[in-house]
């Protein structure tokens, strides 16, 4: 007889019809615990959602920028700027009053013409009143600008204050007694590369987006979008459109005004800049006291150190700016500040290059003082600095040149701390600076440039316009003239 074949559930010193109730019972266990598992999952899935909170740790970041986003989002505006733009006429001709009598100003032809010019970009509203900062590229040259707010209200702004130098603007709207949604500034120092960090704005014209990143670095100086270059870099997508948005730290602070990328064609590529905090509080502070941006005078200008002057200075390693320039009235002077001497720090931050200096000096408020680490023949020692406005000393006295010289056609004034502070030159300077060059003049012709500092006219000093008139009423027929730009001595000779 052949043996009967094991079936599953069946062996040696298995019970036989006891094993076919086992498998039921086996079978019965198993669809029970399917479906409580099914119960559960449904419990799961269709109980109620758990309350969002502004996420605090590193694994709550992971879940959802969603609480943060509805926190902060509310702030940041959209901002359409028109100006009209006048076209010249497409022949001289047709400027002439008599043709303007018959044809009027639209004839095809000729005549004035003009456009609407719009412009778009974002902003953030950082006082409950309607205080709203932006990017100042964003409003420049406006003749009309409107603020749209999240919830799609539209109202018309006026400029408070705006600083090209800096790319920042301070504008207001009139909401009545309502209190709008804002958004409190954060220290920007406090950022550290890593960071993550949200921008939030209007990019190509869609609405509203938010993009995420990090910091990716900080205190970039060589972005040249604006005068004071000192930037937080990021790689949160920022586009076109994104220009005066916000960028949000995890604590739902504003630490930024995006303000430009870098881009080979147009679109994001993870790399884009904002203007710290730190300086978006020191031109809102100016705001306040008018409608021009004051920023605190040192007197001294300098470059940055590198591993060669490290060497020759006997530094360990390059840092600091080497200060070639003081102004002898000047607040650094009067803290003992000298030619040679390294600045490495400034209020206890520390700077690294002439870029970094002038953005810690520019960030402080005007009438206190602040602090100089700075190293001096090896030696660390600390100076206090008086914060004052550059005086505007001498006075200008703006002059256009003529005569048949080299410098016919340029106007020049005297180059006092306010004007080079104004001019972005260096502020210990002095002489006679050109401020414009007219078209088809003597000065144009010879290469004279605007910002160009007028040294000598034939060996004798310029230290002044009247001067400068004296020397060329008595010149002769050969120039030879002497002339700083850039930081370089150029010297030109003409013959008359």
């Amino acid at each position: 007889m052949r043996p009967k074949p094991l079936r599953r559930g069946e062996g040696p010193g298995s019970l036989g019809a006891l094993g076919g109730i086992t498998r039921a019972l086996i079978r019965v266990a198993r669809a029970a615990a399917v479906a409580a598992a099914a119960l559960i999952g449904a419990a799961v899935v269709l109980g109620p959602a758990p309350a969002k909170e502004v996420p605090s740790t590193q694994a709550e970041v992971q879940l959802s920028f969603a609480p943060l986003v509805k926190k902060v989002a509310p702030a940041v505006v959209n901002i359409y700027s028109r100006k009209v733009v006048r076209s010249r006429a497409v022949s001289p001709l047709f400027d002439d009053p008599f043709f303007r009598r018959f044809f009027g100003e639209n004839f095809p032809f000729g005549g004035s013409r003009e456009r609407v010019q719009s412009s778009l970009g974002s902003g953030v509203i950082v006082d409950a009143k309607g205080l709203i900062v932006t990017s100042h590229h964003v409003i420049k040259g406006a003749d009309e600008i409107t603020v749209a707010l999240a919830d799609r209200r539209e109202f018309e702004a006026t400029i408070v204050l705006a600083d090209e130098r800096t790319d920042l603007a301070v504008l207001r709207i009139d909401t009545g007694a309502e209190k709008l949604p804002f958004m409190k500034l954060r220290d920007s120092d406090d950022l550290e590369v890593g960071d993550l960090v949200l921008a939030i704005g209007n990019p190509f014209g869609v609405g509203q987006t938010v993009t995420s990143g990090i910091v990716s670095a900080l205190a970039r100086t060589a972005v040249g979008v604006a005068d004071y270059r000192y930037f937080i870099q990021t790689d949160a997508s920022i586009n076109p459109g994104n220009s005066g948005g916000a960028l949000v730290a995890m604590d739902g602070g504003l630490v930024g005004i995006n303000a430009a990328i870098y881009s080979r064609g147009g679109g994001s590529i993870g790399i884009g800049f904002a203007i710290p905090s730190n300086m978006v509080k020191a031109v809102i502070a100016s705001s306040a006291l008018g409608s021009k941006m004051l920023r605190p005078w040192l007197g001294a200008s300098g470059q940055a150190v590198t591993a060669e002057i490290a060497s020759t200075l006997g530094l360990p390693k390059p840092l600091g700016v080497l200060i070639n320039g003081v102004h002898p009235r000047g607040p650094a002077a009067r803290a003992g500040l000298k030619v040679g001497d390294v600045v490495t720090a400034v209020g206890g931050r520390r700077v690294d290059d002439p870029q970094a200096l002038r953005y810690r000096m520019a960030t402080l408020p005007i009438g206190e003082t602040t602090t100089l680490g700075v190293l001096r023949q090896g030696r660390e020692s600390t100076l206090t600095v008086a914060l004052k406005s550059p005086p505007e000393d001498p006075p200008r006295n703006v002059t256009e040149l003529s005569g048949r010289n080299p410098l016919g056609g340029a106007t020049v004034a005297n180059l006092s701390p306010a004007l080079a502070d104004e001019l972005s030159l260096a502020t210990d300077r002095s002489g006679v600076v050109v401020l414009r060059v007219k078209r088809r003049s003597l000065a144009r012709r010879f290469g004279v440039k605007r910002h160009d500092i007028i040294l000598a006219i034939n060996g004798r000093e310029a230290p002044s316009v009247g001067a400068l008139v004296r020397i060329l009423a008595n010149g002769a027929g050969r120039w030879r003239i002497a002339i700083l730009r850039r930081g370089r001595v150029i010297e030109m000779v003409v013959d008359g």
